[in-house]
Formats: structure tokens, sequence, C-alpha cells
């Protein structure tokens, strides 16, 4: 299919053509017919399935120069925002229109001045409450507002901003609601605030195919040392590398630095333009490794990603399709490497018991046992961060806690569950 046969603008095609964005993906095919047909639509697609263009496309269709603000865009985190709004200045350069970006962290008085000139407002919750409260924003003329990543803003606890905004703008404004799942939360929006709801849905999950899912058995203490041996040994181009928590993005990105790779970190106490300018380096290739907390499992572009490694897993089981979700893109094949130690046996087996994924046991090889420096805190005690200081410093396994006995190591546990999972061990 093409964008002609969805009835897009000639303006638009050329400008997504000069993109190389040829033909429509299934969520664009499902969803930018309903849009035209004026419906309200949840959107229920995987990270990098094309959502921003079945939503933004549409809205570019929908808005008239010079008429004031008539679409409004919400996303949960700076990055998000700021790259909605540029791949629609992209997709708008023929038709002239002009999009305002609006998110907190930066001066108050440009946004005013940019909102004031512009058709469409990209931006987070917060700001955009700001901006109302000053009257520097009118939604009286909205006529498409779009929550982009839904579930991830009522997860960071925005649905009461949420609320505020949507009783604040047009009532006969359409509305899109996209993300990766439906919550209660977000169900409980759709009762209130949507209309004659169509949902446009495609596959959670990268064809198998396409991404292969691996896991190591390992201690805890032997993580980074395995991370770094396979980072060596994969034909990796660009890898992402995923913790739980922004202390272990920022260990793990000292000692690789520390022990010769070129990394870059994210997360969400870093500045905005320490984060952006991180994406932007991997993504312009000056570095190949990013290390990351969930800040980038969710909706930002990045480009060509061959390897995700889970360091750890994330409590929540949807985070864990998120993360796998950055490779294995736009028909390219990609790997998900978890390294998996006592810690992360119940969030794993919560991943398993909730989606259907054939994840493979890979058997642990020998590999060089590297030094792992962990800072001291000023004035207090060793800062362990869950990782043995002595096996990792001395260049050995420990044989305390963390080591596997009886029923509770790996290959008893999870072998148990393969018949349901798809788990096979080698």
């Amino acid at each position: 299919m093409k964008f002609e046969e969805l009835n897009v603008k000639p303006e638009i095609i050329k400008a997504l053509t000069e993109e190389g964005i040829i033909n429509p993906t299934t969520i664009q095919e499902k969803t930018i017919p309903l849009v035209h047909e004026g419906k309200d639509v949840i959107g229920i697609s995987r990270t990098g399935s094309g959502k921003t263009a079945s939503f933004g496309i549409p809205m570019l269709e929908k808005v008239t120069k010079n008429r004031g603000v008539q679409g409004l865009i919400l996303a949960p985190t700076r990055e998000l925002a700021n790259q909605i709004a540029n791949e629609m200045r992209k997709w708008s350069k023929y038709i002239g229109l002009r999009i305002a970006t609006v998110f907190g962290g930066v001066g108050f008085e440009p946004q005013v001045h940019a909102i004031a000139q512009s058709e469409i407002v990209v931006g987070t919750p917060g700001r955009i409450l700001d901006h109302l409260s000053r009257s520097t924003l009118n939604l009286s003329k909205l006529n498409c507002m779009v929550l982009d990543e839904a579930d991830k803003m009522v997860e960071m606890g925005f649905i009461e901003d949420i609320e505020r905004i949507m009783s604040a703008m047009n009532p006969e404004s359409q509305i899109l609601l996209f993300g990766a799942t439906i919550s209660k939360e977000v169900d409980y929006l759709k009762e209130k605030y949507m209309d004659n709801v169509e949902i446009a849905e495609t596959e959670l999950q990268v064809k198998k195919d396409l991404l292969k899912q691996y896991y190591y058995n390992c201690q805890v203490n032997e993580k980074f040392s395995l991370l770094a041996y396979l980072l060596k040994k994969e034909e990796t181009h660009r890898v992402i590398i995923f913790c739980s928590k922004i202390s272990t993005v920022e260990l793990i990105n000292n000692n690789l630095r520390n022990h010769g790779f070129k990394s870059e970190m994210i997360h969400g106490k870093m500045s905005q333009n320490k984060r952006l300018t991180a994406i932007d380096r991997f993504n312009n290739g000056k570095t190949d490794l990013l290390v990351a907390s969930a800040v980038a499992a969710r909706g930002l572009d990045i480009k060509d990603v061959t390897h995700v490694f889970n360091y750890d897993l994330a409590q929540d089981a949807q985070e864990y399709v998120h993360r796998i979700g950055r490779t294995a893109r736009a028909g390219e094949s990609g790997k998900a490497i978890t390294l998996l130690a006592t810690p992360d046996y119940d969030a794993f087996y919560a991943i398993l018991s909730r989606y259907k994924m054939e994840v493979e046991e890979l058997p642990k090889e020998e590999f060089p046992k590297l030094r792992f420096e962990i800072p001291q805190r000023r004035g207090g005690p060793f800062k362990s961060s869950g990782f043995n200081r002595n096996s990792e410093f001395r260049g050995g396994p420990s044989r305390g806690r963390n080591s596997f006995h009886g029923r509770n190591s790996p290959g008893n546990r999870f072998r148990s569950v393969s018949r349901d999972s798809s788990i096979r061990s080698y």
C-alpha cells in the first residue's frame, strides 16, 4: 500500500518521500483512515511501529495555517516531545505549519512566543498546564489532541494533569490515544473523554525470526565481566545496555570507559542538554554503546540497534517488551541478551508468564574477570550497589549466597516453566 491510497495530502507525501518513508506501516494503514473519518482512536502498537506518523500525518492535515493552536500532542518525556516535533516539522515543510515544543527545565518566555506563532503544540503535561494556568496557551480552537505513550504517562503519575488539560480543551476535539497497553486508568480516560472510539491494534512483539532472545545465568558479581566479554565477542554495531537503576547506569558506564569502551549514558536525572547530546552522539555513530535507564526504552528515535543487553530486569514485565523493542526494527534483525542472576528471577518468571516468547539459555563460557570500581560515599561506608566487593575486585567469583543450588537454581526453575514459556536450554 502507498500513502496515496490513504488519501494523504500530496505535499505531505512529498516530504515523507524525501525522508525515505515510502510505504505506510500496519499501524498507519489502520489508523490514518479512522482519523480521516473523524473517529476517536486508540492505537495499540509496539515501539518502532510508526506510531508517530499514525497520528502526526492526519493531524497535519486537520489544522489550518494562521488560525491558532488547533493540535496538541502530549508526551511523557522531553526527549519524546522533541522527537515528535522534529519529525512533524519535516513532514509539514511543504504546507508551512509551525510546531512549538513545550517542556520544563528551559526558558518559559521563548515558549510563549513559539506557542503564539504555532498551529500545533507538542509538550509534556506539567509545562502544558503551566501555560494553561498563565493563559499563554488557549485550547478553545483545538480540533485534535494526542496522548502518546499514554500508558507510560499514567505510570509516571500524570493522570491528574492529563485530566486537567482535557477539561480545558474544546470538547469537540478529536482524541487519539496511543500506547503499548491499555491500563485501567487509560480505559477510564477513554470512557470519560472519548466518543465513537475505534481501536487500531497491531502485534506488540517483533517477529521471532527477526528478534532472537537469549539469557545467560550468572552470579551478580560476574555480570560486568560477562557483559564486557560479550561486547567483544558479539558482532555488534550499535548496542543499548539497559539498567533498572540510575546508580547502576552510572556505574556500568564508568566501568566500561575504564576498560576502554566508548560509551554514553542516559537517565532521568541528567540535564536535558546532556541527554540529547548522548542520544545524538549515539545516533551519529560517535559511540556504539548507550547505557540507559527506562527513559530510553520508550518512544525515542534510536536507530540501527543490533543488540539490546538487559544488565538487570525491571519489576514491570512490560518494560522488558519495550526494551527489546529497541532492536529488530524496520525489518532488520536483532538480538536481546539478558544477564540473569538471582535478583532477576522473579521478574524473569513474570515476563515469561505474561508473554509467549522463545528465550534461549546460552552456556556461560570462560571469560576474564575484570576489575569493577565502585566509588565510595563521601564520609560513608563503601557503596556496593548489589555487587560483591571482593569477587569483582579480586578477579574471581564468590561462593556466597548468590551461588545457585537445588530448586532455586535457574536450570531447575526455568526449565520447569519451559513447557509453557518456550524457553530452551542448551
